[in-house]
């Protein structure tokens, strides 16, 4: 098993990745489409593992371990965004963790907690920090930069978790832009509904980025600490195109080609745009994890949130989600001005798919993993 290497240079004492994400941080603020305003979708489909992750924290963390040579536990949590789900997500981690240590040691004083919040360089910091829990009970600090690359010192941290970030690839493959390549994505924005040349482009980039994320996190973990993740996922061999968000996918490339032929968008930003989003399947995962070396799997399955979301889908607050958490990529490619018209015709055809779109919210999409460092 080699060390882990990274794409970086270390100048100073300090590690400098040279890297332009293709992704961009969800919106801050607190407006009406901002990320703190919605992303409770995330929030609820999150909290369906809440029990698996507590006792995955009482059977597989070793507190006392790390208790009898530190008396602070650190955390991080990759890709917070603005708030408020990290809050929630930091104090279920914690909350389980004091629990198991009251069982383990009565009589003890609480180890003291430190929780670093992550996520690119532009993410809305100040928005997250004004609104910290008032009552917290451990000490905060932020921390910008890809998580795909080393962000803490060796062996700082007991338990990492990221909740629906690491599906967020750090660049698209150059191949989907190129003419003549068979991987060229003409008409498309994702490989929803596209020739497998371009499935095999997004899934060799997630490869490359799980490589370089479980390497940084084989470094930054103490041996015996616990990585949580919960992301977007499907399984092998199911096609993209029958879940609802590549249904999605397939009618919002479907507007912005509308809108090129009436003259309000340039065709050729359509066929140059593709979202940097990937969903891997648990043996996908389960492979790269192996192959990594440095984490033995604790738990890795594909389960079914949406029941925790009451009722039909709900197609306008969906797609402010979707806003909220991709509004910056498409002003990048597309320009401000054309956003709102964007996101409008979208609504609109997916309102017409309704019941289509509610009779394939059976399937399981959400990847929950957790991994412990050897």
């Amino acid at each position: 098993m080699a060390e882990p290497v990274l794409d970086s240079v270390h100048a100073n004492g300090e590690y400098v990745t040279k890297m332009v994400s293709d992704s961009l941080p969800a919106n801050g603020g607190h407006g009406k489409y901002s990320y703190s305003k919605n992303s409770y979708y995330q929030r609820s489909l999150a909290n369906t593992e809440k029990n698996k992750i507590d006792e995955e924290i009482s059977q597989k963390l070793d507190i006392s371990k790390f208790c009898s040579t530190s008396n602070i536990i650190r955390i991080a949590d990759l890709g917070c965004a603005a708030g408020p789900n990290t809050f929630v997500s930091v104090q279920n981690l914690i909350d389980a963790i004091v629990e198991k240590y009251h069982f383990l040691c009565p009589t003890s004083p609480l180890p003291e907690f430190q929780v670093f919040f992550n996520d690119q360089d532009t993410n809305d910091f100040n928005s997250l920090f004004i609104t910290l829990p008032p009552d917290r009970k451990y000490f905060a600090a932020g921390v910008a930069g890809s998580f795909h690359y080393r962000l803490f010192p060796e062996s700082s941290l007991h338990v990492v978790h990221t909740c629906y970030s690491l599906h967020w690839l750090s660049m698209l493959p150059k191949e989907l832009n190129d003419k003549n390549s068979p991987a060229w994505n003409k008409g498309r924005i994702h490989y929803t509904s596209a020739p497998e040349e371009v499935y095999k482009a997004y899934s060799t980039q997630f490869a490359k980025d799980s490589e370089n994320f479980l390497n940084a996190r084989a470094k930054e973990l103490v041996p015996g600490g616990i990585m949580v993740i919960l992301m977007s996922g499907i399984s092998k061999g199911f096609p993209y195109s029958e879940i609802p968000t590549g249904m999605m996918y397939d009618l919002l490339a479907s507007s912005l080609m509308d809108m090129a032929r009436e003259g309000l968008i340039a065709e050729d930003r359509v066929d140059s745009f593709n979202l940097p989003f990937y969903a891997a399947s648990p043996d996908e995962m389960a492979e790269l994890v192996e192959q990594n070396g440095y984490f033995s799997i604790e738990r890795m399955e594909l389960t079914n949130p949406v029941p925790s979301l009451e009722g039909p889908i709900d197609i306008r607050a969906w797609i402010m989600h979707l806003r909220a958490a991709t509004e910056g990529v498409f002003i990048k490619h597309f320009g401000r001005e054309a956003i709102d018209e964007i996101f409008k015709r979208l609504i609109k055809k997916l309102s017409n798919y309704s019941e289509l779109l509610n009779s394939r919210t059976n399937v399981k999409v959400q990847l929950f993993a957790v991994l412990k460092r050897k």
